[in-house]
């Protein structure tokens, strides 16, 4: 599509969209003694092998590659000794389930990359940078003439897959899902090998990428005529009124016979809405919309018939909804003004590393919605399928982003993988191309490069518009659909906003200002860092970031919103500090959930909730006698402080600001008091605790795994804010625990961790899947 069309687009209908098809995932459709029927998607994430193989000495790698004749050379060689051989003796390698992250369990060191968090995993790294996977399963004789897939949602990175011996191929990106036909390499009725070796010797981007098989693993049976992987694509158009919707389906079979495909639309009760046969239009009345409130999900049903009988099916999540832009008012859901209250994420969290299964997706998603969050970028790459599912489900407009920016066959191939895969999730509501592309920026040759991958997104998705990120140079955006500005500090969007009146605005990043969590003072490590929001220290220009960033976004209707940087820390990437940092500090909530101060700002601006935050918790030893400041976050029109009783002034809260007071400390208690239009409406209270007495532990089920969110309180149940003490856990399968330090620390010994600044998080697997499981948690003084 050319640059003039798209300004004939301007309002461009960004059409609904659908999840994952759930044959593949875990829905068991086969039938007996039905040779035709639709079949079966298996989940392999349990009970493979793994150990590490090396990067400089392929006889240290089980001699990979270095047979007479290799894998590469002939078909399932006989001369293959490698892990790839099923004969090979794994007894002494460990046994792990997926996700599985194996950077997680190393050490630091600050000599290694200062970008994913001084993890000793790269080039200096040979010995902890090649990981080997292997695991056996059965396949029934009957199941002989059936076609059957393996699919990988990630692994990180350069992976090769073998299967009995043959070599699948390979991937080069960590972030491409990879589907391979192993029907003609199976033993059916017999044992069968799955082999992976994955290298993370080279780092793919710039930040904590971990490494291993991070994402899920699927088997997957068909009919021989069957739904192509990834083959049904959903379109929808609408009504002025949104009383009636159109749903059109394009579906790709691998024909082995004569077929007909008959579509079912089903409610979110499983109840049928509509059916149609032989490819036609599904027409719905008074569709149910999806919108970030109310994100209703229909599902579509497509078959495959075969001389009148199914001979496969897919089940896609289906959510309907109509998104565009407008250059001068911003961006529109279903037809109303929403503007985009946005951050940035990595796959990345505390315990499990990028291993991140289903469930704490779900966890993630609900802390930012807790703050009015209702957009996520995915920084800086194709996000896991199972968190676009998640965001499906809780309602969260995203903004995919490819990994590499360039206009070669590799990009195309891998931007083709992304949309093909994620095209149909009713989240999505732009591709992004690339981020902060300084080498060329200010060159033609990114605005060419950006002109080729925009029309390939067209291509590829008629639907939706793209995006690209600038951190300052003008070209690249020259030749998006919509400009995306990182940091109002290094775009002057105003003015490019009046020298290209039609141009679609969109913050793809703005600073937080944040800090480590707790901390409010220089505490001596260089590790930590304290706000710059609040910090007297800061420059100007950093000083209460976070407002500033949505003043300016909010006060603009023709922008269509922004996403911070970020929602959550991260590992890797600690700027501005050095090692012993080992993380960004700049995550609106901490690298295990824990909110931090402006998280409150954000709650108290984005959402309706009554909302009243004092901050620091009156516990400062050392400060005693001394003038501290205390700020407030809050949706009350005026807030009065108390300090021990006595008054320290009653201020109006500005529009979308806070509120300071210089008080003397003295420990005893701190109050505030919120008014609504002269009526006291809410109260916050800090009381000076005593000494670490014991644990408060709340618990919650996201899934198949159980969080506990664990915080020090003292005899009176007050919660210690400085406390940095150990703590004994057992009674569940924890897979990971955290606590938020981002500096490098010996925390953690088994199953015993301490916390830091009074708080921790342990994560375990729930095979109940209705309750947490009883852990139990207790100090060790």
């Amino acid at each position: 599509m050319k640059t003039t069309q798209i300004k004939l687009l301007i309002i461009f209908l960004l059409i609904f969209s659908t999840g994952g098809d759930w044959n593949w995932f875990s829905r068991p459709l086969r039938a007996e003694n039905n040779s035709s029927a639709a079949l079966v998607t298996e989940n392999l994430n349990n009970n493979w092998k793994f150990t590490f193989g090396n990067a400089s000495d392929p006889q240290k790698d089980f001699g990979c590659g270095t047979e007479y004749f290799n894998y590469l050379t002939k078909a399932a060689s006989i001369h293959n000794t490698g892990p790839y051989n099923i004969e090979f003796d794994d007894s002494d390698w460990a046994e792990v389930n997926l996700p599985h992250d194996w950077v997680t369990t190393l050490g630091f060191d600050k000599d290694a990359s200062h970008s994913h968090g001084y993890k000793t995993v790269g080039y200096k790294y040979p010995q902890t940078s090649i990981g080997w996977y292997r695991k056996k399963l059965t396949v029934p004789a009957d199941a002989d003439g059936h076609s059957f897939y393996l699919r990988f949602d990630g692994i990180f990175r350069d992976s090769r897959v073998w299967v009995n011996g043959f070599y699948c191929g390979g991937e080069p990106s960590g972030y491409a899902t990879q589907v391979y036909n192993i029907t003609d390499y199976l033993n059916y009725g017999g044992e069968n090998l799955i082999c992976v070796r994955a290298d993370a010797t080279l780092e793919e981007g710039w930040f904590y990428e971990g490494a291993g098989i991070y994402r899920n693993v699927y088997l997957i049976e068909k009919a021989p005529t069957h739904i192509k992987p990834f083959g049904t694509s959903v379109t929808s158009s609408f009504s002025k009124n949104y009383r009636k919707a159109k749903i059109e389906v394009d579906t790709q079979v691998e024909k082995a016979d004569d077929y007909t495909l008959r579509y079912t639309l089903l409610d979110a009760e499983g109840k049928t809405v509509k059916t149609a046969k032989g490819g036609k239009a599904l027409k719905v009345k008074n569709p149910h919309l999806w919108t970030t409130d109310d994100p209703y999900l229909y599902t579509l049903k497509t078959e495959v018939l075969v001389n009148g009988e199914t001979a496969d099916e897919t089940f896609t999540t289906i959510g309907l909804r109509e998104a565009k832009f407008d250059p001068d008012k911003g961006f529109f859901l279903n037809g109303k003004p929403l503007k985009l209250k946005g951050v940035n994420i990595h796959q990345d969290l505390a315990g499990v590393g990028s291993a991140i299964p289903d469930g704490l997706m779900t966890y993630i998603l609900r802390k930012l919605k807790w703050m009015g969050c209702n957009a996520y970028r995915s920084s800086h790459n194709p996000m896991s399928p199972a968190m676009l599912d998640a965001c499906d489900r809780e309602g969260i407009l995203v903004i995919e982003e490819n990994r590499q920016f360039g206009s070669s066959e590799e990009n195309y191939r891998l931007l083709k993988k992304m949309i093909d895969r994620d095209r149909n999730h009713p989240c999505i509501i732009l591709w992004s191309v690339g981020n902060e592309e300084w080498g060329i920026e200010w060159t033609p040759k990114s605005a060419r490069i950006t002109a080729t991958m925009r029309d390939w997104c067209h291509r590829l998705d008629p639907t939706r518009l793209m995006t690209v990120a600038t951190s300052s140079g003008p070209n690249i955006v020259e030749t998006a659909d919509v400009a995306g500005y990182n940091y109002i500090k290094q775009n002057d969007v105003d003015g490019l906003k009046a020298k290209y009146p039609e141009r679609i605005t969109v913050g793809t990043e703005e600073t937080t200002g944040c800090g480590t969590r707790g901390l409010y003072y220089p505490d001596g490590n260089p590790g930590h860092m304290v706000a710059y929001n609040i910090n007297p220290e800061a420059p100007d220009s950093l000083r209460h970031s976070i407002e500033r960033g949505w003043k300016f976004y909010s006060d603009r209707p023709w922008a269509a919103g922004l996403f911070y940087w970020t929602g959550f820390d991260y590992r890797g990437e600690p700027n501005p500090l050095v090692y012993p940092a080992s993380g960004s500090e700049f995550g609106i909530f901490d690298y295990c959930g824990f909110p931090k101060d402006e998280a409150y700002y954000l709650r108290s601006w984005w959402t309706e909730e009554p909302t009243l935050h004092i901050f620091p918790d009156w516990n400062l030893p050392g400060h005693e006698g001394q003038e501290v400041n205390i700020w407030c976050y809050g949706n009350c029109d005026e807030v009065e402080l108390f300090v021990n009783g006595e008054s320290a002034g009653r201020q109006a809260m500005p529009d979308r600001g806070h509120l300071g007071w210089q008080v003397s400390y003295a420990p005893g208690t701190l109050k505030a008091v919120g008014y609504k239009n002269g009526e006291q409406v809410l109260e916050t209270v800090h009381e000076t605790p005593g000494a670490p007495a014991g644990l408060d532990v709340k618990s919650e089920l996201y899934g198949d795994i159980a969080v506990y969110e664990i915080s020090v309180v003292d005899a009176q149940g007050r919660f210690v804010s400085n406390a940095n003490v150990w703590v004994e856990a057992a009674g569940a399968d924890f897979i990971g625990f955290g606590n938020g330090d981002p500096a490098v620390s010996d925390w953690l010994r088994g199953s015993s961790f301490k916390t830091f600044n009074g708080r921790a998080i342990a994560f375990a697997k729930a095979p109940n899947a209705t309750e947490a499981p009883a852990a139990a948690f207790q100090l060790n003084h």
